[in-house]
């Protein structure tokens, strides 16, 4: 029985810092990735660069982050909350599950060198079980719920057409619960927060649940990996 432990703040655990979410007692590490097939519909690739930015969201933001970080073209990744106001975006009333925010990441991406649809292929195949609702593992509450903050047209049609030919398809055991929304304003989160993965690689939450992550991405996506 998996038992979950909850604070409003990073507590101290083996010496570093836990994400405010449950960490299960007899958790096991991140499930294995599916399988999936490459978006029927994507943007094209830019023949220029340039740096769009989208916003993912999918449980503690720690793991979003750090796997994009590996990602090829993906040219920043930062930790923060969208979905609510200004005047509770922080970690201590995001944590509350009451402020309407997310814990989510920004992506600044070369169109050059990967799609918003590789991007997609990725967050679901690694990155978060998208058929869950208001959690992923240990962690529960609206603030970690699935989320594709999009800022354009282009992205909006490319997520949602990606969703419904992952839905046809039946690859999950269960219908896909991500949201698709216009991103209306972004908070980065406080400096701590930011490469948090890779700064604390023994925090016993990253170890559980993040660095499987990070291998499941260098297996499944070799192409797309980045040391």
């Amino acid at each position: 029985m998996v038992a979950n432990i909850r604070s409003a703040k990073a507590v101290a655990l083996l010496g570093s810092l836990v994400c405010a979410c449950a960490v299960a007692a007899c958790a096991i590490g991140a499930e294995a990735p599916v399988t999936l097939p490459d978006p029927e519909v994507d943007e094209p690739v830019a023949m220029s660069k340039g740096q769009p930015t989208t916003v993912f969201a999918g449980g503690c933001f720690w793991g979003i982050e750090a796997i994009f970080e590996h990602v090829k073209g993906v040219k920043e990744a930062t930790s923060g909350y969208a979905g609510g106001d200004a005047a509770t975006a922080n970690y201590d009333a995001v944590s509350s599950g009451r402020t309407g925010h997310a814990e989510s990441v920004r992506l600044k991406y070369d169109r050059s060198q990967i799609t918003y649809g590789q991007l997609l292929k990725v967050f679901f195949s690694v990155g978060l079980d998208p058929t869950e609702l208001n959690r992923q593992g240990p962690d529960e509450g609206t603030q970690y719920r699935s989320v594709l903050f999009v800022t354009n047209a282009e992205q909006k049609r490319v997520a949602e057409a990606y969703i419904a030919q992952l839905n046809q398809a039946k690859v999950f055991k269960r219908p896909i619960v991500t949201q698709v929304v216009p991103l209306t304003e972004y908070f980065p989160a406080e400096a701590y927060h930011q490469d948090f993965v890779a700064k604390n690689p023994t925090n016993r939450y990253v170890a559980m649940f993040d660095l499987p992550k990070l291998e499941h991405l260098k297996k499944q996506f070799p192409e797309l990996y980045k040391p």
